[in-house]
This record gives C-alpha cells, sequence and structure tokens, in this order.
C-alpha cells in the first residue's frame, strides 16, 4: 500500500470519521526508520482537524474512529473512558473452545523482558475483561479453529490476544502470541473489529457501523 493511499471511510461530518483500517497499517506513528506511515498521518492529510480517538494493533484490521477538532476529541475520549462506547470484534484462533460463550477476566501488564508483549499479571497487572461467544467450529486436531464474537469490556494494550492465548486459543496468524508456523501459515492475524456503536458527540443520535470480517 502507498503512504498516499487513504483507507475506505464509511461515515464523516464535520464532527466525526469512521475508518476501515487495513491490517498491517499502523494506528499511529511508531519509533525507528521507516516507520511514520500510519492511519493517523493517511486521515490527517486529507483531514487535517482529524484526531484518532482509539487504536488497534497494526495486525489488527477494522473500525477506528476519528474525531474532528479539540472538543470533539475531548468527548469521545471520555465516551472511551465511561466504557459507553460498544466495541465488537471478529476473531478465527486455533482449536475447539469448550464453552459456547463466556467472560475472561485476568490482569494484564507489559513483560518487561519481551516487549511489546503483555502477559497475565495477577501482582502488576491492570485489571481486563473480555466476553466472548463462539459462532462456528471447524476442522479437527491440528487443522481445529473457532471463530469467536469478542466484546472487550477493558481496552488494555493486546487485551484479545493475550486472553485467548490464555485459554490456550491464541489467534491464527499472531506473530507474538500464536506458536511461529501459525504466522508463517497465515498471511495475517485472524482479529478484525467488526463493530462500534456509540452516541454521536454533537448531535446525540445513536450511531452503528459495521465492517465485515476479511477472513
Amino acid at each position: 500500500m502507498s503512504a498516499e493511499a487513504c483507507p475506505p471511510v464509511l461515515f464523516i461530518d464535520e464532527f466525526l470519521l469512521v475508518v476501515d483500517k487495513p491490517a498491517g497499517l499502523l494506528s499511529v506513528p511508531a519509533g525507528g526508520p521507516g516507520r511514520d506511515d500510519c492511519l493517523a498521518a493517511r486521515i490527517q492529510a486529507r483531514w487535517a482537524d482529524a484526531r484518532i480517538v482509539h487504536r488497534l494493533d497494526a495486525a489488527t484490521s477494522g473500525l477506528v474512529l476519528f474525531a474532528r477538532g479539540a472538543e470533539m476529541l475531548r468527548r469521545m475520549s471520555l465516551a472511551f473512558e465511561q466504557r459507553v462506547v460498544g466495541k465488537q470484534y471478529v476473531a478465527v484462533v486455533h482449536g475447539h473452545l469448550a464453552r459456547d460463550d463466556g467472560e475472561i477476566d485476568l490482569p494484564l501488564a507489559e513483560d518487561a523482558d519481551h516487549r511489546p508483549r503483555q502477559v497475565v499479571d495477577p501482582l502488576r497487572g491492570r485489571r481486563a475483561l473480555t466476553r466472548y461467544r463462539v459462532l462456528d467450529r471447524q476442522g479437527h486436531d491440528a487443522e481445529a479453529s473457532s471463530r469467536l464474537e469478542l466484546k472487550p469490556v477493558t481496552g488494555r494494550a493486546h487485551q484479545l490476544r493475550v486472553h485467548l492465548l490464555s485459554l490456550g486459543h491464541p489467534i491464527l496468524g499472531d506473530a507474538l502470541y500464536a506458536p511461529p508456523e501459525s504466522a508463517a501459515r497465515f498471511a495475517r492475524m485472524h482479529l478484525h473489529a467488526t463493530r462500534i456503536a456509540f452516541m454521536h458527540p454533537h448531535t446525540r443520535v445513536p450511531m452503528l457501523f459495521d465492517s465485515p470480517a476479511p477472513f
């Protein structure tokens, strides 16, 4: 993808943009040479007042919300802090989950020796809560996989990836947490931010956007 390519914009008005980020693109600039290209830069090249409200990992695709101007950013950031923004993901993981649905309530902290990895840490970790539901199970033995609907209640770094790993079901193609052969086999990580719901910060009209998982 060229640096000038603008990802699909699902919604735009004078207050907000909703953008569909492709896998492999950073949300914001990262340190190091050649890591300035990112979703925020591409959007701001066309809409200078756009400010990214939340982030997705580079390997994750899906819906990202931008606020236009400082006041809209303040309002939407507060909505995220108050957990009144609904977020939903789809993932495909290795193996068959034993339960059809459930919650994963495990605290997460940075793995200081292996950054940017995160780990379950009951002593230093911050609370992290994920709700999941199995949509489909396919394959057998080494080829077994499950398609999941995920609803993160909190928004910790790598939360969904580490929580699913903690169940023994890493995400297909996850270069950080799945076995090396998984990343070698799959061209991308199978995690997509498929839905976002929120109250428009200016009009107060409920907003809902969907993006089908591309896997």
